[in-house]
């Protein structure tokens, strides 16, 4: 099937792709599939041969120009409609592939078109019933343009405080939309900031009564579709210029006595009756509220996915520069490509192997996440149903830091490993940079997130301590936790750095008294995976044990629960979530590079990069495994190191043919220092060359040539 993907031009790059240890299109369809891999394709030529898509590396154009190019190019996908309601359902997978194409061109692109149809016309599909059908067909015909309003000035990821009220009047069945001041403005709202003429508006609901019923969404209209003028009632603007995506239009909305029919609350969790009584099917609170917030669920998972696609092709763009590069040598007539360095191996190749691992485990959860909203779609009230949702929870908080984090760094690696050319904006690192990083807050920050997540683990912790309850779960992220104990006995034992390198190897390594006290879960990862993995399962068991000690010292000190849990975060609960993402990142990678289906001739590298990924993050937790004596002495320390420079060095040939496997077509990653044909200065040169007024004066040239300073002529004479 390899016939069918283009060779790539020949030239620089040639020196290294000829080393490959691996066929660089049988790993593309390994991990895209022909079905997949066309689809891009035909995604790419799409956007390429259209006009409205055109652009200039490094472009320097205003935020308002930004804004009405990224709305053209909104409506351009409207009319294209890649994906139908059929391809959807038939295959969810492609709507993330569709989203990832979009992305590399532009995330502002894929904001604005998807909180439109994904957040106000999902939210809408999800939350509603028939009776808001008219809105959802609307937005589909881009009648209406939508946008999710639930942040507010001075309320965020606490969404219990949200302010904006939403009273119920039985006299005319309407509900009246009020901002109680300013700091209840709805703020940071995509689409909202100059396109928007509906938004889903979540607000305290009271009834006549004056009982507050909690948040609920409810459908406002914002602006006349026909002039984008605000409506009566409504004060609605734009926050200004962001640190990035700046094609989207963020921004705030008050209300004043807007009034809207009953019907405009989206009533799936909750409803209020014509003459006023509030009726709901959950009968606990807290279940209503989270049901509420669902549409917020697959987002951090998604998040999870934007991030990688930065980093893929951050890396794609330092990798290939790093192996055309050629500074110093050997002796003075001779220079060498930068990536024979070490210390350029040592910087670039682990986030290759980071993208690799979050490439496979980003899929898997997509699909964990579809099997639970099946579920949901198919009212599945089962108690492993909810068992799905808290677990699918757990990780959706994790992986998004785990993701967004990763990809930050390693954007600003590999704009410094590009030294001053990485630093120009026609080379992208920089957009790259500033587009990734709203990842790590919207949706949740990250440092909250994983408190969602620490919780999870120790409430299973809890339950089995005090209740014997068994700790498992649907996806068996946690399985292995239930016998901590043995867990924690195990030791670091590897003597060679083939012990850490090798999954047979590893097996061995652990003693014939150590392998039989472990779970069957356990066994069958170890003896498919890395020392690494071991070391891992070793972490969580350590920093779930330390983590619960530490709160209960806390509650004895006379602390109430919220401050209890508060002290307890760093180097406690904050380490446990990311130990705990990391290791089923690296648990799944581990599984698929010995699953039977993975082609023989691609299991070699995928090894190595499994074995650089585990090793690599695992470094970063030294001092918890020293402390709990899972290591001791200098040698574990210097294997670690050893391993990790001995994998770079046998994956550097390697490299070239594995970014080629992640890049898209030379348009759409718009970097000139990273295009396919590896012409360096060439297309560099070419690309400053073809600047706006690259040759010119300047308009105040004037200002140079006359009007010289009198030295000094300014200085206080005091």
């Amino acid at each position: 099937m390899a016939h069918a993907v283009t060779d790539l031009p020949s030239g620089p790059l040639d020196a290294y792709r000829t080393k490959a240890s691996f066929n660089w299109k049988e790993m593309l369809h390994f991990i895209d599939g022909e079905e997949m891999l066309q689809f891009k394709q035909h995604v790419f030529k799409t956007l390429e041969n259209d006009p409205v898509f055109a652009r200039q590396p490094g472009e320097d154009i205003s935020v308002e120009k930004k804004r009405e190019l990224n709305f053209l190019r909104v409506k351009q996908l409207f009319r294209y409609n890649f994906l139908t309601k059929e391809d959807m359902m038939t295959n969810p997978w492609k709507v993330v592939i569709l989203d990832d194409c979009l992305g590399m061109y532009d995330w502002a692109l894929v904001a604005k078109y998807d909180l439109n149809k994904g957040m106000f016309a999902g939210t809408i599909a999800s939350s509603g019933s028939g009776r808001h059908g008219k809105y959802v067909k609307d937005t589909e015909e881009m009648v209406t343009f939508g946008c999710f309003a639930l942040t507010e000035l001075s309320h965020g990821s606490n969404t219990r405080a949200m302010r904006t009220t939403a009273t119920y009047d039985p006299s005319s069945q309407e509900f009246v939309i009020n901002s109680p001041d300013f700091e209840a403005a709805k703020f940071w709202v995509g689409n909202m900031g100059k396109t928007a003429t509906h938004a889903i508006v979540f607000a305290q609901l009271y009834t006549p009564d004056r009982v507050c019923h909690g948040l609920h969404s409810f459908i406002v209209p914002i602006r006349d579709p026909k002039t984008l003028l605000a409506l009566p009632g409504v004060l609605v603007g734009d926050m200004g210029k962001k640190l990035g995506q700046n094609g989207l239009d963020n921004g705030f909305a008050m209300f004043h006595n807007v009034r809207i029919p009953r019907e405009n609350l989206l009533n799936r969790t909750g409803d209020v009756t014509p003459d006023g009584y509030y009726v709901t099917p959950f009968k606990d609170p807290n279940k209503r509220f989270g049901a509420s917030l669902g549409a917020l669920s697959g987002g951090r998972i998604y998040i999870t996915r934007m991030a990688l696609v930065n980093l893929k092709l951050a890396v794609t763009v330092a990798v290939r520069f790093s192996a055309t590069r050629k500074q110093f040598g050997p002796n003075h007539t001779e220079e060498i490509p930068v990536l024979e360095y070490q210390l350029q191996q040592w910087r670039l190749i682990p986030y290759l192997a980071a993208v690799y691992a979050l490439e496979h485990f980003t899929k898997t959860i997509f699909m964990n996440f579809v099997e639970f909203q099946f579920g949901q779609l198919t009212r599945d009230n089962s108690d492993r149903q909810a068992e799905m949702g808290r677990e699918i929870h757990a990780i959706g908080c994790s992986s998004k830091p785990l993701g967004s984090w990763t990809a930050q760094r390693g954007i600003q690696e590999c704009r410094e490993a590009c030294g001053g050319h990485g630093y120009l904006a026609m080379n992208r690192l920089g957009d790259l940079r500033d587009d990734n990083d709203p990842n790590c807050t919207y949706e949740g920050d990250n440092n909250v997130l994983l408190q969602q997540t620490s919780n999870y683990l120790l409430n299973l912790f809890h339950a089995k301590l005090y209740n014997g309850v068994q700790i498992e779960s649907p996806f068996h992220t946690v399985d292995f936790l239930d016998n901590h104990l043995k867990v924690l006995e195990s030791k670091f034992t590897a003597t060679t750095i083939e012990d850490c390198m090798e999954p047979e190897v590893e097996f061995r390594t652990i003693s014939q008294r150590q392998a039989s006290i472990l779970p069957r879960c356990v066994k069958a990862s170890l003896s498919n995976c890395y020392l690494s993995l071991a070391a891992y399962m070793w972490l969580i068991c350590f920093l779930l044990e330390e983590s619960q000690k530490r709160l209960e010292q806390q509650r004895a000190l006379g602390k109430e629960e919220f401050e209890a849990r508060n002290s307890s975060q760093v180097y406690y609960c904050r380490s446990l979530a990311i130990t705990y993402i990391e290791q089923c990142c690296l648990q799944r990678f581990c599984n698929l590079t010995t699953d039977q289906d993975t082609p023989t001739d691609l299991r070699p590298v995928l090894r190595k990069l499994c074995a650089l990924y585990g090793l690599w993050s695992l470094s970063n937790h030294m001092t918890t495994l020293f402390q709990g004596n899972y290591m001791t002495g200098r040698k574990p320390a210097e294997l670690v190191q050893l391993t990790i420079l001995r994998l770079c060095s046998e994956l550097k040939n390697d490299v070239v043919a594995l970014v080629d496997v992640l890049a898209p077509t030379d348009f759409i990653l718009n970097s000139p220092i990273a295009n396919a044909d590896g012409e360096l200065y060439k297309n560099l040169w070419s690309a400053v060359m073809q600047g706006s007024q690259v040759l010119e004066r300047p308009s105040w040239w004037k200002e140079f040539c006359s009007h010289k300073p009198m030295v000094g002529s300014l200085r206080s004479k005091l």
